[in-house]
């Protein structure tokens, strides 16, 4: 075994430039799948932390009827002393955070423009808000008795020309199926980098969202944070909220759960279309290979060699390509992955409503894991020796006889 190495060491050896632009191929679909595997585990990963920490937590409590896309103000489809609740709930170890939100739809007026927005009601101590007063830019965070002030999002202030201090007036819909106007002023400005969100949603304190909604003590729903998302079940199972359902983040965010499902069909697919022409790439090599040295086959096995030991020579050729072109990839598709990692690629507002049920942030930070590192290292070289095979079967046909009488 060992002389059929050096022999196709050799062989590579000969036509240097075309085993170099062979390996360059493998290189370059392993560097491509490791970045494609990364940006979109990133994105999944990404888009879910926004969707828990933004919209559904990883635990809701709320009626069965209610829904976020429809934002009832009806007492049947609310909860009510959800402070009490609230505090129930962040007495179980694995919580990190509970908190009521109350959410109503509204528009907002502001000279001669009129925006449609959804206002929430949150408590301003809880921690549940983190993601807003960290994303804050300009002004201050809500207090609890606040009674005249609001928060909004960045995109939505800079297209009106808003910052804190200004006034705005709201016209917020009521549990009595009318409407109620108020001039409130901004106190800040915050963003969470994710456009479709920031750019129609306003907080204000849960008592004035209730005064203003006629809902006194009543809440859409009891949002629920944890340390670990592993707790998610153990968490449910604790809950004791009687009349009340607990929905955890995979419920609430059906469709969420079902495009991260079709992603990685997509990635399956997109892997095999990028491994099916690097194998094309190395199997056209190795037919190359087999033409040229027709001659030789035939002295080869003039002096011995089997047919099964032709067929040996071709596939290490294969399974050496494979190698070095994995290991160039490798060395170039991993720095490039850690590189964005950590920069991300911008791509600004997405034009995804906050109500879609997938936020989507204005960057995506590619995800690298061991296991892409491996299975895609592993499909590379698996692919491209078996691209080997067809080559090293003719090789292996070729009778000493006719091999010798031929003119390559």
């Amino acid at each position: 075994m060992n002389y059929i190495l050096k022999m196709s060491l050799r062989n590579l050896a000969r036509n240097k430039r075309r085993s170099v632009l062979s390996a360059i191929a493998i290189a370059i679909g392993t560097a491509l799948l490791l970045m494609m595997a990364a940006t979109i585990r990133g994105e999944m990963r990404g888009a879910l932390d926004i969707n828990i920490n933004l919209r559904t937590g990883h635990l809701q409590v709320h009626t069965e009827d209610y829904k976020d896309e429809n934002m009832s103000l009806k007492r049947v489809d609310m909860i009510e002393a959800p402070l009490a609740m609230s505090g129930q709930i962040e007495g179980i170890t694995q919580v990190k955070a509970a908190s009521p939100r109350l959410n109503a739809s509204g528009i907002l007026a502001y000279k001669n423009e009129t925006i449609g927005i959804q206002v929430i009601g949150i408590d301003p101590p809880s921690t549940t808000n983190a993601p807003y007063r960290d994303g804050l830019v300009a002004g201050e965070f809500l207090t609890a008795d606040d009674r005249e002030g609001v928060l909004i999002g960045l995109p939505l202030a800079e297209s009106l020309n808003l910052s804190p201090g200004d006034s705005i007036d709201l016209i917020i819909n009521t549990s009595e199926g009318q409407t109620d106007e108020q001039r409130f002023t901004i106190r800040g400005v915050y963003t969470t980098d994710t456009p479709g969100y920031d750019k129609v949603t306003i907080f204000m304190p849960l008592e004035k969202t209730q005064t203003i909604t006629r809902t006194e003590n009543y809440a859409s729903m009891i949002y629920i944070l944890l340390h670990e998302m592993d707790d998610t079940a153990a968490v449910k199972e604790a809950i004791n909220a009687p009349g009340y359902i607990v929905e955890d983040w995979e419920e609430i965010n059906k469709l969420f759960v079902l495009v991260m499902e079709l992603s990685n069909a997509m990635m399956f697919f997109f892997n095999l279309m990028v491994l099916g022409v690097t194998a094309t790439v190395i199997m056209n090599t190795l037919l190359m290979a087999v033409y040229e040295r027709t001659r030789e086959m035939g002295i080869l096995g003039a002096l011995g060699m089997k047919a099964k030991q032709v067929k040996a020579l071709f596939l290490t050729e294969a399974t050496l390509l494979a190698i070095g072109g994995v290991l160039i990839g490798l060395a170039i598709g991993i720095p490039l992955v850690l590189y964005y990692a950590q920069v991300g690629f911008y791509f600004g507002d997405m034009g995804i409503s906050a109500n879609s049920g997938i936020m989507i942030g204005n960057s995506i930070y590619p995800y690298p894991t061991l296991g892409d590192v491996f299975s895609i290292s592993a499909a590379a070289i698996l692919i491209t020796i078996l691209s080997g095979y067809y080559p090293a079967s003719q090789a292996a046909k070729l009778e000493p006889v006719d091999a010798l009488h031929s003119n390559n």
